[in-house]
This record gives C-alpha cells, sequence and structure tokens, in this order.
C-alpha cells in the first residue's frame, strides 16, 4: 500500500496541468490490439487495474487502490443513438440551421459504417487508432468496439414488439403517421412467424388496438389494426408510454426478446408532461422485466430530448427518420437487427497515460458519462447493444512534445445478456499510431473525422463547447465529404456530403 501511495502521488504531481475534456468514437488501425480478459488474473496494459472476471463494488477491494489517477480516465456508457444526425439533416434539407443543443456529435460520428475487426461470440472487440491534427502536438484517437456480425448470429430468439405509437393530431403532417404505417405494413411480412407484436396508440389517451399477436396466421389482423390507424387529438405521451409497457408486460414472452418500440414527434402536450414521471414508468418495467425502449423520431417539430432520455432510461436507442428511404431501412433492417442483445450495462473507459498525454477531450457523449470508479459496479447503469453494432469514441488528445511509447489504454465492460456475467476486452495504443495525418488517414477514419467536425461546426454559437483542434471551415469540410463520398461510394457518405453543402449555403 505504501509503494502505491508514493507511485499516486508522483502521478498526480506529473499531472500538475492535466485538463480532462471528454471522449468520441473508434476505428481499425495496424496499431490496435485486442485481448480477452474475461478470464481471471489476466494482466492489463497501462495503466488499468487486473480483472479477476468478478464483478467489484467493495471500496475496500485491493484492486482499486492500483487503479491510476482519476484524472487521466475518460468513462462513459455506451451509445448507438444516430437521431441527433437525422433530425440536423432533416432539418438543414429544410432550409434551417439545427439548434446547437440539438447536437450530439457522437450521433453524428455512430451514423456511419465502420470496418473494426468483430468477435467470434457475444460482446465486443477492440480496436484504437489515431492521427495527427494540423494544431501542433494535437491528435485524434479513435476508439471503436465492434460487437459480432448480425448474419453470423445463427437463430435469434423471437421478438415480442410493442408498437406505442402516436397519433395526435401533430401526426397527421405528411411523413408521421402515413410513414410509420407504410413502414410497419413491410416490417410486418419481415417478421418471423414465431415473433410477436401487440399495438398501442396515443393522442389524448391510450388505447391498446391489438393485443400480443403472433405473427404466423395472423398477418391480416395486423395490417388490419396498422391500416386503421388514424391522427386525431392532442398528445399524451405518458399514457402511451404507461400502457404501452402494461401491455408489454401483459404479453411478456419467456426467452424472447421484450421490446417496446415507440414511434412519435415526442411532442408531450397534454396529461403528464413532466419528463421524469414518464422515465420513472419505464425504469420499473426495465428493471423488473428487462423490457428494453427502441425510440423511432419523426416530424419536422420533434421533441429531440425527451425522446433521447426515454431511449436512455429504457436501456435502449434513438433514431429519426425523415422519409420512407429512412423509414423502410429502420424498421425493416435496424430493428430486426435489434431484436437480439449482445451485450447489456456496456461501459468504456480509456486511460490515458500521463508520460506521454497532457490533456484529452471526449468528443459528445455529454449526458453519457460513468464516474470512473463505477465502471467496474454493475449496479451502475450502462448501454444495451445489439449484433452488427459499431461505437466510435473519438479524442483529442494533445501529447507532450517528443512522447515516445504508450498513449493509452481503452476497455470495455459489459454484462452477458443471459446470465449477467461480466466480460472484458481492452486494447492499447502507441505512440507509433500518429505517424499518419489526418487527411492521410484511412476513408473511415477520415469519414469520422469529417462527421465530428461537422457536428462541431453546428454547435458553433454555444459556448458550453470548444472548437476541436484542426477543425475547418463548411467549405473545406464539404471539398473532404464530396472526396470520400466518390473515394468509397458509400450512400451514406453521398448523403453527408450533400448535406454539409446545404449548411454551407444557408451560411453564404
Amino acid at each position: 500500500m505504501e509503494r502505491h501511495r508514493i507511485r499516486h502521488l508522483l502521478a498526480v504531481t506529473a499531472l500538475g496541468g492535466l485538463l480532462l475534456m471528454g471522449c468520441g468514437q473508434g476505428a481499425t488501425g495496424d496499431n490496435s490490439s485486442s485481448k480477452d480478459r474475461s478470464g481471471s488474473g489476466g494482466a492489463t496494459g497501462f495503466p488499468a487495474p487486473a480483472y479477476s472476471g468478478e464483478t467489484d463494488t467493495d471500496e475496500d477491494d485491493e484492486s482499486r487502490d492500483l487503479a491510476p489517477s482519476p484524472d487521466h480516465l475518460s468513462t462513459f456508457a455506451l451509445d448507438v443513438d444516430t437521431a441527433s444526425y437525422g433530425y440536423a439533416r432533416r432539418t438543414l434539407a429544410d432550409g434551417q440551421r439545427p439548434d446547437p443543443s440539438t447536437i450530439r456529435p457522437e450521433e453524428f460520428v455512430n451514423s456511419f459504417r465502420q470496418d473494426y475487426e468483430r468477435p467470434d461470440g457475444n460482446g465486443f472487440s477492440v480496436t484504437v487508432d489515431a492521427a495527427r491534427t494540423d494544431e501542433e502536438d494535437w491528435s485524434l484517437v479513435r476508439v471503436g468496439l465492434a460487437t459480432r456480425a448480425a448474419e453470423q448470429a445463427g437463430e435469434r430468439p423471437p421478438a415480442a414488439l410493442t408498437f406505442v405509437i402516436d397519433i395526435s393530431g401533430s401526426m397527421s403532417e405528411p411523413g408521421r403517421l402515413d410513414l410509420a404505417q407504410h413502414s410497419l405494413g413491410v416490417m410486418t411480412e419481415r417478421l418471423r412467424d414465431d415473433d410477436s407484436v401487440a399495438i398501442v396508440t396515443f393522442s389524448d389517451e391510450a388505447e391498446t388496438v391489438l393485443p400480443m399477436t403472433r405473427l404466423g396466421g395472423n398477418r391480416d389482423e395486423i395490417h388490419d389494426a396498422i391500416d386503421g390507424l388514424e391522427p386525431t387529438y392532442s398528445t399524451n405521451l405518458a399514457a402511451g408510454v404507461e400502457t404501452g409497457y402494461d401491455t408489454a408486460v401483459d404479453g411478456l414472452r419467456e426467452g424472447a426478446t421484450n421490446r417496446v418500440v415507440l414511434v412519435s414527434d415526442a411532442l408531450a402536450n397534454d396529461g403528464d408532461t413532466d419528463p421524469d414521471s414518464i422515465l420513472e414508468r419505464i425504469d420499473g418495467a426495465r428493471r423488473e422485466h428487462g423490457i428494453t425502449l427502441f425510440g423511432i423520431g419523426v416530424g419536422s417539430d420533434y421533441g429531440d430530448a425527451l425522446m433521447e432520455r426515454l431511449a436512455d432510461k429504457g436501456d435502449g436507442h434513438t433514431v429519426y427518420v425523415s422519409g420512407e428511404d429512412d423509414a423502410e431501412q429502420v424498421f425493416c433492417e435496424q430493428l430486426p437487427q435489434n431484436i437480439d442483445l449482445t451485450a447489456r450495462d456496456a461501459k468504456a473507459q480509456v486511460a490515458f497515460d500521463p508520460e506521454t498525454v497532457e490533456r484529452f477531450r471526449l468528443v459528445g457523449y455529454d449526458n453519457r458519462r460513468v464516474a470512473d470508479d463505477d465502471f467496474r459496479d454493475d449496479r451502475v447503469d450502462g448501454g444495451e447493444v445489439g449484433p452488427g453494432h459499431t461505437v466510435t469514441a473519438l479524442y483529442a488528445v494533445r501529447t507532450k512534445p517528443g512522447a515516445e511509447g504508450h498513449l493509452a489504454t481503452a476497455t470495455v465492460r459489459w454484462q452477458d445478456p443471459e446470465t449477467r456475467a461480466p466480460h472484458e476486452e481492452s486494447g492499447q495504443l502507441d505512440t507509433d499510431s500518429l505517424d499518419n495525418t489526418l487527411w492521410n488517414a484511412t476513408p473511415h477514419f477520415q469519414v469520422t473525422a469529417v462527421a465530428a467536425y461537422f457536428a462541431d461546426a453546428l454547435r458553433k454559437g454555444d459556448d458550453r463547447w470548444d472548437s476541436l483542434p484542426g477543425a475547418c471551415g463548411l467549405t473545406e469540410l464539404s471539398d473532404r465529404a464530396e472526396e470520400l463520398a466518390k473515394r468509397t461510394e458509400d450512400k451514406a457518405v453521398r448523403q453527408l456530403a450533400e448535406t454539409i453543402a446545404q449548411a454551407k449555403h444557408l451560411d453564404s
């Protein structure tokens, strides 16, 4: 213990002017490494303490004394939301600048496919890489986490999906309820016979239109329920959430993935409109029955903040749809992909080496931060992730002049969705990763950077955030995105280029 106190004092002294800032995204690189730490006694890279394979919740446990100074740690719950980027695209397409408060950079970054190596089973692979920016001693570091490929999952468990659909007056706008009906109809044909769906609607009141019903032999009945939806009055979101979860509990299926799917513009204006009260309803069902939430946002006026809070509290995530292509992708591709879970309560912790790193900043994840000491406390809520996902965290890192050697260790911790047994995986980064400059990095890395810089540009005017190192104007970003769209031939990158061009036009 005395030796540890001396080591800790030296670390704190060396930190002097260290500024903890933030976290962000991931990618693949030759300098990354991934190590299975689910067994016992495996040594870890600096500065993560050894992991025994058991949950550490004892404050007096000796292993806690081996942790590095908290000033070198960044800890956050995983998040695969993309709604912020989707809503920004819709707003810019309508000729308006999005409100800076709706811009969450991690959701911009996580809207694009990555090529990280994937694990064979449940859990994550960890990839870490970096590139230097134009600003002296500042680099962008990506921490990339990937789950197994969805197509390799074999037979997924059956799904029990409760659709909670907003039919308030505001949903009569084209591209809202009609879009949801079309997409639900297509999805009904693609779900398996052993899957089940229920439908709850809400306006000034909530109603269970269809109790939990197996798809096999009942598709016509389900289509009739979908086709009969019509917009009516005001938005009692609390009633919809409460009835939706009651219906999900009534139709709970053992051995199935039980999920509530909320389709709404999240503009609560009737009944209980207090977010905390609505969130309490979700939290009880989550804890007692393991029912998770998938939020689908629609509409030009959209309650982005409320929908995000609901999904976070409901162990789920949110997306935003603005057109038929978006809706079919969400309902027919992303939603089935999210039926299965590969990890529960997943958190990441990145430990930066005080010998080589002067300061760092996590990009985004502002409302997903976790206390460093809670990383291995499995009672503390994390994020739920399914197969086929990647999660990227992007850091702005300032290295010490002449730094050589180890830079950082990234560790992800999660619980097995069936047994709740905890597991960990780590990857490391050293200064050799900084040989590349940003615009000579891989296309995937460059897309990540462009998405983050674009979010940064849209948040200008809000003094809560500083600009990222190496930030460039919309004209340069537009040119970079256009070039990347041609190189990657990726439809999503093409849409990014078009969206940046729209933002540039509004600024001109």
